[in-house]
């Protein structure tokens, strides 16, 4: 019941957005183009509110509601309050809170993914280490794979989503072009770290408690 309660409090903060989207969008408050932009992005983050049923259904698997938990979390900070309600528009360093926290999810996605892979293995007879390591590594491989993805963006739409131009469209040069994707690479990690420290300090040299973190295979 706890699982339908929060997504149902997610549903309906979503709904909240939404609405508020297209009064802006009515008001004539951003441009046409933004204000459309708004509202399909509030619309994807309701769709991505089941994500993780999505791929029960799809692929079998079951993600621990202790990693759902965190990834609408992610999308509360992300779609609704910071794009929807505008405050990476509002606070200057939201965006390094979101890559603080991504890869926090991330990293937990990892500590599943590996006692995926281990299949019927004991984890308890595992090292710790072994899902520590490769939290951290996957998260930071995600986060390289994003600043590609941004890269493609700004040479596809020009969407400067790197920063190497001001808002005014200056261009920047040198270490000033840099300073946005070696700041978001180094909050990357950063969450990636405190996450590892987070569930070291959990397990307490225990590998058994990752198994809260296991994605499992629904069986036939």
């Amino acid at each position: 019941m706890t699982y339908k309660k929060y997504r149902l409090a997610l549903l309906i903060f979503g709904a909240i957005c939404l609405f508020y989207n297209i009064y802006e969008f009515a008001i004539g408050k951003y441009s046409t183009k933004q204000g459309v932009i708004f509202v399909i992005e509030c619309l994807a983050g309701i769709a991505l509110i089941f994500l993780p049923e999505i791929i029960t259904k799809l692929f079998k698997i079951i993600l621990p509601e202790k990693i759902i938990y965190f990834y609408w979390f992610f999308l509360v900070i992300s779609v609704f309050l910071g794009t929807s309600l505008h405050m990476i528009s509002i606070i200057s360093f939201w965006d390094k809170i979101l890559h603080t926290v991504s890869p926090m999810v991330l990293t937990a996605l990892g500590y599943g993914l590996i006692g995926y892979f281990m299949k019927d293995a004991d984890i308890s007879k595992t090292s710790p280490w072994l899902f520590l390591l490769f939290g951290f590594a996957f998260a930071g491989l995600c986060g390289v794979f994003w600043e590609f993805w941004e890269f493609l963006c700004d040479t596809v739409a020009d969407m400067n989503l790197q920063r190497y131009a001001t808002s005014a469209g200056k261009l920047l040069v040198g270490r000033e072009a840099l300073m946005d994707t070696m700041g978001d690479l180094l909050t990357n990690t950063i969450g990636a770290v405190l996450m590892g420290i987070y569930a070291h300090v959990q397990s307490r040299g225990d590998a058994a408690h990752f198994e809260e973190y296991r994605l499992k295979k629904i069986r036939k």
